[in-house]
C-alpha cells in the first residue's frame, strides 16, 4: 500500500481540485466551476475529502451531510494509482466522518454508465436502491 495522507480540501485548492476531476473523475456536474467547489468547502469544511500521495492530489471524495442524509460524491481516484487502497481509505474517512455526526447511511451518486464506478461501490459494501430515482432541476441557468 503507498504512504497516503488523507485530509479535508482547503478553498485555494478549487482549481486543482477541478483539474484532478477533469482526469480522474467521470461526468460532469454544472458546480464544477471554482465557485462551487469553494463554497462547499467554506459551507462544510470537512466535506471535500482528498487522497495524497507524496504531495499529489490522488483522490478525492464529497462526504456532505446535512444533518438528515449522509450524502457521497466524486468518489475519484487518479487512473495511475488506481487499485491501491486509495478508494477504501477515502471511503473509511467518509464513514468515519458519517459516524462522527451521527450519520445513518450513506447514500451515493454514481453514474449509470460507470459500471468501473459501480463494481467499486460494490466492492465497499455499497448496493443499488431499486426504489429510487434522482429527480434534479437545475437552477439559474438559462
Amino acid at each position: 500500500m503507498i504512504d497516503l495522507r488523507i485530509r479535508a480540501a482547503d478553498p485555494a485548492e478549487a482549481q486543482d481540485v477541478l483539474a484532478f476531476w477533469k482526469e480522474a473523475a467521470e461526468g460532469t456536474s454544472i458546480t464544477d466551476d471554482v465557485d462551487g467547489v469553494t463554497r462547499l468547502i467554506r459551507r462544510d469544511p470537512d466535506a471535500l475529502i482528498l487522497a495524497e500521495a507524496d504531495g499529489v492530489l490522488v483522490g478525492s471524495v464529497i462526504a456532505g451531510y446535512d444533518g438528515w442524509r449522509c450524502s457521497l460524491y466524486r468518489l475519484a481516484v487518479l487512473p495511475s494509482h488506481r487499485r491501491q487502497g486509495i478508494a477504501t481509505a477515502l471511503l473509511d474517512a467518509a464513514e468515519r466522518r458519517f459516524l462522527d455526526v451521527g450519520g445513518r447511511r450513506g447514500d451515493a451518486m454514481v453514474l449509470e454508465a460507470n459500471e468501473r464506478a459501480q463494481r467499486a461501490w460494490a466492492a465497499a459494501g455499497y448496493h443499488r436502491e431499486e426504489r429510487w430515482r434522482r429527480w434534479v432541476k437545475p437552477f439559474g441557468l438559462g
